[in-house]
């Protein structure tokens, strides 16, 4: 049997159901945190205000949390934040069940997992290079993403707003499902990471080596600065998706859904080939076509009036999307080394947060001002200016290469 099709391993198959495990968890949550808030006020700036109580953190912490994921056993960190993220979320079963949650508390709940958050996804996605060999690492990036789209997106939603009919009982679920993937964690087997030698740097100096070494690298620095204006881009005009799910496309809540699914589905199709087809095309020719295929979702979003069309849509870009994060990702993995991969994740993790943030506070504003389609045609025009910059960056000399030679401070 070829590297290509080889056992991923013991080491990974522990990683990925713990990755399984609270990533049922999540979507459980992600589906009963707002029917909680919206059973606790009727505020829509309350209910609406939980998401950037929990994406905060990432903007506050992502940069001193890689530091941290290099100097500390990235294991042993998992299995910590999971347990911390299992009681803090085990309290708030509690107090739901005894009803003396309040909004306040929530938030505060929502906040403290997403600093956990800022820990977690960066070392667990540190950890995959430690389980599998290097050129298994598409298939191993896409098999994490398939479980993360089924679990967080298309299966534990529905149960978690099954489940709030008992409203303490989908986050129970939630906690037990965090102590679980620690304990999974917790029998993991990794090669020890060397012992730092000499005194250790200030936190400062630490992170400001993580942004030198991915601002210094032409190609990291351009997906990064991709992945920050993607983001921007695509929240702009997702913030306002279900607006424009009703008034342009004429769908009711079962409708909106349908189109939400969509991506998701595309998403799982997208994860099931991407290692094949970075093996039969290279990472190069991909990522152009995945420029050119974001580029197009937003002018068919902007254009149709269609909801068929407008899920077909969705369904291709969640495939491009799965497909463009497994190989980035991927070639991330294999040019960062061990001692920086903390760092150079966190200043990913801070682009990719920052865009959102900035997306999401733009598109409302802009379809407010401009009409419902204004984010896609912005959108469009902002994809088509990113598309025509990157295109020579994304060249096989600079991405195919089986072994690329890694990146140095």
């Amino acid at each position: 049997m070829g590297a290509r099709g080889a056992s991923l391993g013991g080491g990974f198959a522990r990683l990925w159901t713990a990755s399984a495990v609270s990533n049922i968890g999540d979507g459980v949550a992600l589906a009963a945190g707002p029917l909680l808030l919206a059973s606790l006020t009727a505020d829509p700036a309350l209910v609406a205000g939980a998401m950037f109580v929990q994406q905060l953190p990432w903007l506050l912490f992502a940069l001193p949390a890689g530091v941290y994921v290099d100097r500390l056993d990235r294991r042993r960190l998992v299995v910590l934040v999971n347990l911390v993220r299992g009681l803090v979320i085990g309290g708030l079963a509690v107090a739901i069940a005894t009803d003396v949650v309040t909004v306040a508390l929530v938030y505060t709940a929502l906040f403290v997992i997403g600093s956990m958050e800022t820990l977690a996804d960066n070392a667990s996605t540190a950890l995959i290079p430690a389980v599998v060999a290097p050129e298994q690492l598409p298939r191993a990036n896409a098999r994490m993403m398939g479980v993360h789209i089924v679990g967080n997106q298309l299966l534990a939603p529905p149960l978690g707003a099954a489940l709030f009919v008992v409203a303490a009982v989908p986050f129970t679920l939630n906690a037990a499902t965090f102590v679980l993937a620690a304990l999974l964690v917790a029998t993991l087997r990794v090669a020890p990471r060397p012992e730092p030698t000499g005194p250790r740097n200030p936190l400062r100096r630490d992170i400001a080596t993580g942004i030198r070494a991915l601002m210094g690298h032409p190609v990291l620095r351009m997906l990064a600065v991709c992945l920050c204006l993607m983001n921007v881009t695509l929240a702009g005009a997702f913030a306002i998706l279900v607006l424009y799910a009703r008034e342009r496309l004429g769908l009711d809540e079962v409708g909106f859904g349908v189109l939400l699914a969509a991506s998701a589905v595309g998403g799982l199709a997208g994860s099931a080939v991407a290692a094949r087809l970075q093996d039969r095309f290279g990472a190069s020719l991909l990522l152009r076509v995945g420029l050119v295929i974001e580029t197009c979702t937003h002018l068919s979003l902007a254009l149709t009036t269609l909801p068929w069309v407008a899920v077909a849509t969705l369904v291709v870009f969640g495939a491009h999307a799965a497909v463009w994060g497994v190989i980035t990702l991927s070639w991330r993995q294999r040019v960062v080394p061990d001692a920086l991969r903390g760092r150079v994740n966190s200043g990913y993790f801070l682009f990719a947060i920052g865009g959102s943030a900035l997306g999401a506070l733009s598109g409302g504003l802009l379809a407010r001002g401009l009409g419902i389609t204004a984010p896609f045609w912005i959108a469009f025009a902002g994809m088509a200016a990113l598309t025509a910059v990157a295109w020579r960056w994304f060249t096989p000399a600079r991405l195919d290469d089986p072994d690329p030679a890694p990146l140095t401070v």
